[in-house]
């Protein structure tokens, strides 16, 4: 389907913004301070190179205490928090009082190592969640202002779920405001830097959880995705995670709740480390719903089908894949085919030249039931005045705004978009109700 004019004259007009935009933040940009520093310090300890189910073997085996294991972590984040910016709320010594617990309930267990496994794969090891999970004791504002004194009393399902297997929560890690950008920064808690260059960003929205795993201060986390914010903060920062399908993993006790169609979209998975703790870590956080995915099942990679996907067609709205990537992807396809003996296609799906548009029209689409989801307006206005994006806008240039360049960008784009809808949307729209 050809570009209308429309979209073609949008799409040089975004191009010249994010050029200007690029200038503007090069000199205004939030800085976190880390003192001339480039690089984070070695890790040191062999305790924090070692998967997460490994360490709970050790730890039920008696080979390391859970106490050593969690003080590690500690020492590890205490090191290297200052500079990532990561945590923003830790629970060290409630940690560690579990720890000791931990391994006293091992050196009284007489059912052996097997039943602490079944029972208690996680037993002792640490692990670090997103601010915008509900976790008893810590701090649930997802980086909104208006939300600084919020508390939770209780846990959300898929953390209590991970709890009762019996690892230790050390604290919550920075987001964006709201979950709803690509990089984790905001005005309560500020900006989080990448563990591997600290000159840039961390991804989002689950960038915190990011960061905190890629600088080997976390062996385990929990994210949320509806656009990228597991996938995109794993692809920076050089570690693991997973969107699972929606309808294993609970996302009740998350802010902000998922409304409209987002329900469909918005999923809650584990990040990891190690790749190794991804199956084992979705298999806990799914409880029941985990056996809908059959993950102990043997897969013979060679009777898969296998595609690749270069670009989505040169959409004028988005940035061109870097050559260095579409070369990494090529790398991937020789690989697959000399060691599986498979034929890699390559495929071109033509609707993915208007994946933004889907995308946006689906954040703002009514669900099942004909409700709108709530605006994200709406939820900048949460516990204060009504936000009015313009004004928000005028007030940030002028320093005065509670909320980030993105946020209140985001807000003026949903607004655009509703007075402005895609010619594309409008085109499957009509196809649907003929």
């Amino acid at each position: 389907m050809a570009l209308t004019r429309f979209e073609r004259f949008l799409g040089r007009l975004l191009r010249a913004v994010v050029w200007m935009l690029f200038a503007v933040f090069k000199l205004f940009a939030p800085q976190q301070g880390h003192g001339g520093v480039s690089r984070l310090p070695s890790i040191t300890n062999p305790l924090l190179l070692i998967p997460a189910m490994q360490l709970a073997r050790k730890i039920r085996r008696k080979e390391v205490t859970s106490v050593e294991v969690v003080q590690a972590y500690i020492d590890r984040i205490q090191e290297v928090n200052p500079l990532i910016n990561a945590m923003v709320k830790d629970r060290f010594s409630a940690a560690v009082q579990e720890a000791a617990q931990v391994d006293k309930l091992i050196e009284e267990e007489t059912g052996g190592e097997d039943v602490l496994e079944d029972r208690l794969p996680l037993l002792g090891v640490p692990i670090t969640v997103k601010e915008a999970f509900a976790l008893q004791g810590m701090p649930n504002s997802t980086g909104l202002l208006t939300r600084k004194d919020i508390v939770s009393g209780v846990d959300a399902p898929s953390v209590a779920l991970l709890k009762r297997a019996g690892a230790i929560p050390l604290g919550v890690t920075n987001c964006s405001e709201l979950c709803m950008w690509l990089e984790s920064h905001n005005h309560l808690y500020g900006i989080t830097n990448n563990p591997y260059n600290l000159e840039r960003i961390a991804g989002g929205s689950s960038g915190g959880e990011g960061s905190i795993l890629g600088a080997g201060a976390s062996v385990i986390g929990i994210g949320s995705d509806i656009g990228g914010s597991i996938r995109i903060p794993c692809f920076f920062n050089g570690i693991f995670g997973h969107k699972p399908s929606v309808g294993i993993v609970s996302n009740d006790g998350q802010y902000p709740p998922a409304s409209g169609l987002q329900m469909g979209f918005l999923t809650t998975g584990p990040m990891c480390r190690y790749a190794e703790d991804l199956i084992p870590m979705l298999s806990i956080m799914g409880g029941p719903n985990a056996q809908k995915l059959s993950l102990s099942a043997e897969v013979d990679l060679k009777k898969l089908r296998f595609f690749s996907v270069p670009h989505n067609g040169g959409s004028p709205l988005v940035s061109p894949v870097d050559a260095e990537l579409l070369q990494a992807q090529k790398t991937v396809v020789k690989r697959l085919e000399a060691d599986l003996g498979v034929k890699v296609q390559e495929l071109f799906i033509p609707q993915l030249k208007y994946s933004f548009q889907i995308w946006g029209t689906m954040m703002s689409s009514p669900g099942k039931d004909g409700k709108p989801p709530t605006t994200f307006s709406e939820l900048l206005s949460e516990g204060g005045k009504k936000v009015w994006p313009i004004w928000e806008l005028f007030k940030w240039c002028l320093g005065f705004s509670s909320h980030t360049l993105a946020a209140i960008g985001l807000a003026s784009f949903e607004m655009f978009q509703s007075s402005h809808p895609s010619p594309f949307i409008l085109q499957q729209k009509e196809n649907l109700q003929q």
